[in-house]
């Protein structure tokens, strides 16, 4: 009844939303994306087969098509399940706790090919990165960076400036900012932010691997 009811409330909104397909678990999720193959996708943390079963739905997406844009919907907003959320693949993250008219909001934006984020929210990303910086790898687990520009991509989780960093590193600013063009065309990000979701994102390959070796 839920999505039936926020289906219903999207096309009614006024924003020329259409609503291509509904499903209440995983299986239908991906079954969904596949026949209706929607613009974005809107899923819910906990669906009807489980916990926290969204964000494994969120990731067999991404997994299935790297093109597929999630907004993870969440019952309550904590710092870790948005961590979680974005870990999982997710381009856009909105608590139910939120105004309906902010989801809509989140939905164009993210079709115009942005990320969904707010300041808030930015901080949860820098703190996760800060307390275990994840070396960035592929699906593989091989490294994309070198150390140097592994260790720099940790500053710039940390918050700090291009200054800050040639300052750590005795590098030239100048230096610097052709280290984070490198990393950015290496990854295909193209900001700070993009990076840190990057990191957040390919980082859990590295740990789950390392995990399954222990």
């Amino acid at each position: 009844m839920s999505c039936e009811l926020m289906a219903a409330a999207l096309e009614r909104n006024g924003s020329g939303l259409a609503v291509v397909a509904s499903a209440t678990d995983t299986s239908e999720v991906i079954n969904s994306y596949v026949t209706a193959a929607p613009d974005i996708c809107i899923v819910g943390a906990n669906l009807k087969d489980g916990v926290s079963s969204g964000f494994k739905a969120t990731r067999e997406l991404r997994s299935q098509s790297s093109d597929a844009r999630v907004i993870l919907l969440l019952d309550v907003e904590q710092p870790q399940t948005v961590v979680d959320a974005f870990r999982a693949g997710a381009v856009g993250v909105f608590s139910r706790e939120e105004p309906f008219e902010v989801l809509c909001k989140s939905i164009l934006k993210v079709h115009e090919g942005q990320f969904w984020i707010i300041n808030r929210q930015i901080q949860y990303l820098v703190d996760s990165l800060k307390d275990s910086p994840p070396a960035i790898t592929d699906a593989k687990g091989t490294q994309l960076l070198t150390k140097r520009e592994q260790g720099l991509v940790h500053l710039v989780a940390e918050g700090r400036t291009n200054k800050e960093i040639s300052r750590e590193l005795n590098l030239s600013e100048h230096t610097v900012r052709n280290y984070l063009f490198r990393i950015f065309n290496k990854l295909g990000t193209s900001n700070r932010l993009e990076l840190a979701l990057y990191a957040i994102n390919h980082g859990q390959t590295m740990r789950e691997g390392t995990g399954d070796r222990s």
